[in-house]
């Protein structure tokens, strides 16, 4: 397993090298420091030039291309951001030539010649290192190459303007080549190897697995785990879905990852509870394949357990706490919700005051007419439903769930004690309620005006 401190790159470098060994005897990576000073970045056109030439036939080229992947993984960050910035200045469009590609078919005399000059402004409107990256498609592990680097271009992007038409370019191939319809849906058990196993527990993002004890518990009798794959990355998981098998909504996740919870019988259960789903590659970010998830699982699952009736999240609100903190006050509460703030701010920066407080549930001077649990859920219900940018609800996973057609159907009080559940929800976690019949009207009504359905429960608490 790759240790929480080691760097990406060295664990796809050690794949990597497997599966391309080409042999050192004047590979470019001999070639070139790990710092890319100027006189090797000369060396590193050539090789650039001749990969676009496609000189030798498509195994050359194959080569070529490992070659400079090769070396672009032994360069140190600062040689990394140098060979980047190579690409993004010296192989974008040729604007010059693109001019004069419009005006001669603007020029044209007839169909043919027309179509002719609109073949060649297209073929110029392709940045030569697209066509470039497109060759790694054609190496194994090379596809997982591109991801990997998109992840480490990312971050560099903030800083340097000139690297975001690259970052665009890169997340256009990746777009077309994880294509849903490319994508295998695989069930992971227990029995699955041990290899991608581990992944689960590297890439667990929403509440981690603590031990072995925990993932076997999590892939028991009463529990699934879905993953999506793709041909060309089929170690990889791209993203992964967590679901228990239970009777009745679930309202805390503790109760759901108690390792000593008594099982559920699979074939007695009605509710599935969706909760944990972990996107595993940073490099993917931006390509959507969550809500093509959920439904593709609520398909599997109703043909194998028709007993199954009801299919609900049970998900954090990771913004809840930073909008009580920075955004609350302009929403225009009332006297018992601004008194919760008041009494939350002293120990918003710490977990473990906080939860003291959830525990008391106690709002001082309220009378006895209203407890912190009834504010807080007020104030929830309002973060989630009126907390907006523009169209859009601002927590990011209220977000996705609303987008793929769900209802917010509950709102849950001391449901995630743990410190990032209070750090960032206040404790509070939602279910988000996948209704069939209704999931298309859902998202419809959120996508075209921003209308977000809700249970009258969560109604009453607005």
């Amino acid at each position: 397993m790759r240790s929480e401190d080691e760097p990406i790159w060295n664990w796809t470098l050690r794949r990597i090298r497997k599966i391309w060994p080409l042999g050192d005897s004047g590979k470019l990576k001999n070639l070139v420091e790990p710092g890319l000073p100027k006189d090797d970045i000369d060396i590193l056109r050539q090789k650039i030039r001749a990969c676009l030439d496609g000189r030798g036939g498509e195994v050359s080229a194959r080569a070529r291309a490992a070659e400079l992947g090769e070396a672009y993984l032994v360069l140190n960050p600062k040689g990394r951001r140098r060979f980047l910035e190579l690409l993004a200045t010296e192989y974008d469009v040729d604007n010059a030539a693109v001019e004069a590609a419009i005006e001669a078919r603007e020029n044209s005399d007839g169909p043919a010649e027309l179509q002719e000059a609109t073949h060649r402004l297209r073929r110029l409107l392709e940045p030569p290192r697209t066509r470039l990256l497109r060759q790694f498609n054609e190496l194994q592990e090379g596809v997982k190459f591109l991801v990997d680097l998109r992840a480490e271009l990312m971050p560099l992007t903030r800083e340097d303007p000139s690297l975001k038409a690259l970052d665009r370019d890169v997340f256009d191939l990746l777009s077309s080549w994880f294509d849903i319809g490319f994508l295998d849906l695989q069930q992971i058990t227990w029995k699955t190897p041990a290899a991608l196993l581990e992944k689960l527990i590297e890439y667990e993002a929403v509440h981690a697995i603590r031990s072995w004890d925990d993932l076997k518990n999590r892939l028991g009798d009463d529990r699934c785990c879905y993953a999506f794959f793709h041909p060309r990355m089929p170690d990889e998981p791209l993203i992964f879905v967590e679901v228990a098998l239970v009777n009745g909504i679930s309202t805390s996740i503790h109760e759901l990852l108690d390792e000593k919870a008594p099982v559920v019988d699979p074939n007695k259960a009605d509710t599935a509870i969706f909760y944990s789903i972990s996107n595993c590659q940073k490099g993917l970010a931006g390509v959507s394949f969550g809500n093509f998830l959920i439904k593709r699982v609520v398909r599997d699952l109703s043909a194998r357990r028709p007993n199954l009736k009801t299919f609900s999240t049970l998900s954090p609100a990771p913004g809840f706490m930073d909008w009580l903190q920075n955004g609350a006050r302009g929403a225009g509460l009332g006297d018992r919700e601004l008194q919760a703030l008041d009494l939350i701010a002293p120990v918003a920066g710490s977990e473990t005051d906080l939860a003291e407080l959830i525990s008391k549930n106690e709002l001082p001077g309220a009378g006895g007419r209203s407890t912190l649990q009834e504010t807080m859920l007020r104030l929830c219900a309002r973060y989630l439903t009126k907390a907006k940018k523009g169209r859009q609800a601002i927590d990011r996973v209220a977000h996705f769930h609303l987008t793929n057609g769900a209802r917010i159907e509950q709102i849950n009080w001391a449901a995630d004690l743990s410190d990032k559940g209070i750090r960032q929800s206040a404790g509070m976690m939602v279910n988000y309620l996948y209704k069939l019949p209704d999931i298309e009207k859902n998202h419809e009504s959120y996508s075209a005006s921003g209308g977000i359905a809700t249970s009258s429960a969560v109604r009453k608490l607005l």
